[in-house]
């Protein structure tokens, strides 16, 4: 199966609703790889690699996302891939870094 690589950033109410937790969790299911990030702008942002299908699965999923999430876009595009990814974690988010 080859493996492909897709960046992702959700517009929308997507922060502070369990967004992050919820797509990591889809993202597992999924037996995906990468990681989720809140933006500074309230937008977040997925690096997600894995089978075609799985990866479909998730960016249709991005378009809804979890309870409390009201979703106005999703962009996504595909990108070089990262071998070293080896699981799907969440990273720290940036506003609370300052």
């Amino acid at each position: 199966m080859s493996q492909k690589t897709v960046r992702a950033v959700v517009s929308g109410r997507v922060q502070q609703v369990g967004f992050r937790q919820s797509c990591r969790q889809m993202a597992r299911s999924l037996g995906l790889v990468g990681w989720v990030q809140n933006l500074a702008d309230g937008r977040v942002e997925v690096l997600a690699q894995g089978g075609a299908e799985q990866l479909d699965q998730l960016v249709s999923w991005l378009w809804t996302g979890p309870a409390g999430a009201w979703v106005t876009g999703v962009e996504s595009e595909p990108v070089s891939g990262d071998q070293t990814l080896k699981d799907f974690f969440i990273h720290a988010d940036p506003s609370k870094s300052r």
